[in-house]
């Protein structure tokens, strides 16, 4: 008797919004369309919807508490691939359920299901995205670079990177680009990079070597979107200084996806990258490698002070009481670093 194996849908999907819990609406209106330079649209009073393209929603952000990511929305690009995500999250036997109409609307999407992630945060899937009937207008006149790599990637941080890697290689069939090795204020870090297309990656693991702590209090260390133009990148650096958002990074490359980018803090304490020029990967020659160091050259820390870093420590010893929920059904016994 012989077994079909199931399609593989890698390259047939992408990131196509981020979803964000946040009570301060006023400073990511600020935030996303004054400094970083986002369409934004005010759909409802306790939504508002951000927009990089024709796309009607690229980012969602709702009122409630958490200051955070809640969901990553990934776009399949039929509803063959959507079936298919599906049946392997529920043949696992991890629970989806179906979006309702309005959620759907919200989102901009013609069909819309949901299952649970790693560590709380929602995994989204839709199909068909709706078209914006109202014009784009942006502060980026050269235009974001979403299309067939999405709209950017995540970067999340971890206790156990081999779980997470292995529920992203279940559900969306993710490939390891690379890995970078990196000490940050005296604690050393691995950082896996998958990609589920021909962006370099769509989702950057984060984890403390040999030590089971997470210093990010967010489910999201930070977001990450690209420009088309390095002057937009620039002008959204001099927009964000200006208008008095903190800076975390200032402008540099990074050696492995060698995108310039620089990273801001968001009213809602992740994160937000702004790159530009990232290569695209080449399915026929690529191989995985270990670099040293997460910058060739720049992203130097602004603004950090002893205090922040105390926070930081203090974040991560309570980690150590925190149970990590890796969905263990989809990520099986995890995938080790060869």
């Amino acid at each position: 008797m012989t077994t079909t194996a199931a399609p593989s849908i890698f390259g047939n999907v992408r990131l196509g919004y981020v979803a964000v819990e946040t009570q301060r609406f006023a400073d990511w209106r600020r935030f996303g369309r004054d400094a970083i330079g986002m369409h934004v649209d005010d759909t409802l009073p306790d939504v508002m919807r951000f927009r990089l393209d024709d796309t009607a929603c690229r980012f969602l952000l709702q009122r409630g508490p958490a200051e955070d990511v809640t969901a990553l929305g990934w776009q399949l690009d039929d509803h063959s691939g959507f079936d298919e995500v599906v049946a392997r999250v529920a043949g696992h036997g991890v629970p989806v359920v179906e979006g309702t109409a309005e959620e759907a609307a919200l989102r901009g999407v013609e069909r819309l299901a949901r299952f649970p992630g790693p560590n709380g945060l929602v995994q989204e899937i839709f199909a068909r995205p709706a078209v914006a009937e109202a014009p784009l207008m942006t502060a980026v006149p050269g235009g974001f670079v979403t299309g067939e790599g999405g709209i950017g990637h995540v970067a999340v941080s971890t206790k156990q990177p081999q779980q997470m890697r292995g529920y992203y290689a279940t559900v969306f069939d993710a490939r390891l680009s690379d890995f970078i090795d990196e000490t940050i204020s005296g604690v050393k870090v691995k950082i896996r990079f998958l990609r589920v297309n021909q962006r370099h990656h769509s989702v950057a693991i984060v984890a403390v070597n040999r030590l089971p702590i997470n210093p990010i209090r967010t489910r999201v260390q930070h977001v990450n979107i690209q420009v088309a133009e390095l002057d937009d990148m620039i002008a959204s650096y001099q927009r964000v200084k200006q208008l008095g958002f903190e800076m975390a990074l200032a402008v540099g490359q990074h050696p492995n996806d060698r995108q310039l980018s620089f990273y801001a803090k968001t009213p809602s304490g992740f994160e937000w990258e702004v790159g530009w020029n990232p290569l695209v990967v080449d399915e026929t020659t690529w191989e995985p490698t270990t670099y040293q160091g997460i910058s060739i050259w720049g992203h130097t820390p602004e603004g950090q002070t002893i205090i922040d870093k105390f926070r930081q420590f203090r974040v991560g010893a309570a980690s150590l009481l925190h149970r990590e929920d890796m969905v263990a059904a989809l990520a099986g016994a995890g995938i080790p670093d060869n």
